[in-house]
């Protein structure tokens, strides 16, 4: 928070924190950000993590897809009418990952993966996650005047690791001579922010590209089969989305 005032000694800074892998706190979240303020020109999805080993949270959801996923769909439609008051322009922006491509689909069958976990599934699926929900959304909000595209950053080096287990903290060891500064990784994220691609939506980029999706990724069955289950997940906590989703 320092550094970012002390870049941007103007701007009016606000912390808000919350556990995302809960999903009454990110409720809770979207609440305090709708009592700040009436409109929101950009949301940027960028929390995320990688596991070590399988965590169920209070909600009964592996961590990782709760965090990765749920977290994002559930406060993405909770501010939907913030954004809509900032359209047209207004902007969506998950970051999404290259790690998409390690996993054939998502799990289905076991998308919780109670009968068999696999920390490096857990993250993959999570990411394809993230592109399936930027296409599922997409047209539902283009005729708003608001648009949504998936990032891949990059290998980055930051404390990203920190949760992980010994592979992904091995990868980031030997990664690290050829990793991004955050300042790299975020580079198309603020390219897309400042107006880059301005007609485009549903898409995922890299390096300030479109960039190549796996068939699981393109799936339009998967993303409104994962758009359904993730309804029907927050439904079952009595956590409906209230959104202005057409």
């Amino acid at each position: 928070m320092e550094n970012i005032r002390a870049a941007a000694p103007d701007a009016d800074v606000e912390m808000i924190l919350a556990d995302l892998s809960e999903m009454a706190q990110v409720r809770k979240f979207a609440e305090d950000v709708c009592g700040r303020t009436d409109k929101i020109d950009l949301l940027v999805n960028n929390a995320g993590f990688t596991p070590s080993a399988r965590v169920e949270t209070i909600d009964g959801m592996e961590q990782c897809f709760a965090a990765n996923h749920m977290a994002p769909f559930l406060l993405t439609n909770q501010l939907l009418p913030l954004l809509e008051a900032a359209a047209p322009g207004a902007q969506i922006i998950n970051t999404a990952s290259v790690a998409h491509k390690f996993i054939k689909d998502m799990k289905w069958d076991d998308l919780q993966q109670a009968e068999t976990f696999n920390v490096s599934d857990a993250y993959t699926q999570s990411k394809l996650a993230n592109i399936l929900f930027t296409r599922a959304l997409a047209p539902r909000i283009q005729a708003d005047g608001i648009r949504i595209n998936a990032v891949h950053p990059g290998l980055v080096q930051t404390n990203f690791d920190s949760h992980g287990g010994m592979v992904v903290k091995l990868m980031y060891l030997l990664g690290k001579p050829f990793s991004l500064s955050p300042e790299q990784g975020a580079d198309t994220i603020l390219w897309l922010a400042q107006g880059g691609a301005p007609e485009v939506t549903g898409q995922y980029f890299a390096k300030r590209k479109i960039a190549s999706l796996t068939p699981a990724a393109q799936s339009e069955e998967g993303a409104a089969r994962l758009w359904k289950i993730s309804e029907g997940l927050l439904a079952g906590l009595d956590m409906s989305t209230n959104s202005s989703v057409h």
